[in-house]
């Protein structure tokens, strides 16, 4: 697999924000979305006992599986292998094409590219769904167009040269956002405000 990096951090928004865990980022992305944080071009190939050394240094037993867009190199095959070793297994993808069998968490941060391949992608549904927000950024639809989902959540986008600076307006759209739609709720990216990694 090509990797673009392994890192110990907390897990910074959605669902489980505040949780341990091991986050691989895999390469490559089928997207380029403008207000995207991460440097997903490069990387390290590597056997999935390398990975499975990389990551047995760390206490935590949760894994995201993140990247770039994970689904480009992440199969039923790897999730099994790494279920043996006996992590909980997550994924944070943009929802254009269909996750591997076995992980026990879905994110899913659809980008307008998604938006006709959801019920396709995810008949049983997922975890979470997290919108990114911002000026430029098309709002959600409504929960009933939307395969199950335990949350609904909304994420104002973060701008600036390193992406890393607050956006007022993209908070305001979500805060009125939620304020008017109560089943949805406001995901903030901890781990920038905090800076972590």
């Amino acid at each position: 697999m090509l990797v673009n990096e392994i890192f110990y951090s907390l897990q910074g928004e959605g669902v489980h924000m505040g949780k341990a865990s091991i986050f691989i980022r895999l390469s490559r992305c089928n997207l380029r979305c403008s207000f995207c944080d991460t440097e997903f071009d490069s990387g390290v190939e590597m056997t999935l006992e390398e990975i499975r050394d990389a990551i047995a240094v760390y206490p935590g037993r949760r894994i995201i599986w993140t990247g770039g867009e994970p689904t480009l190199q992440l199969t039923d095959e790897v999730v099994a292998y790494v279920k043996a070793l006996g992590y909980y297994q997550s994924i944070e993808t943009n929802g254009t094409r269909r996750p591997p069998r076995g992980l026990d968490y879905i994110t899913c941060s659809p980008k307008r590219e998604a938006m006709r391949l959801l019920h396709q992608n995810f008949p049983q549904g997922v975890g979470e769904f997290r919108f990114p927000i911002g000026r430029d950024i098309d709002l959600p639809p409504a929960i009933s167009d939307l395969p199950p989902a335990g949350a609904y959540l909304v994420s104002p986008i973060f701008v600036g040269e390193t992406q890393n600076d607050v956006d007022r307006e993209a908070v305001e759209l979500c805060v009125k956002y939620v304020l008017e739609h109560p089943e949805w709720q406001l995901s903030l990216q901890m781990h920038k405000l905090i800076h972590i990694p």
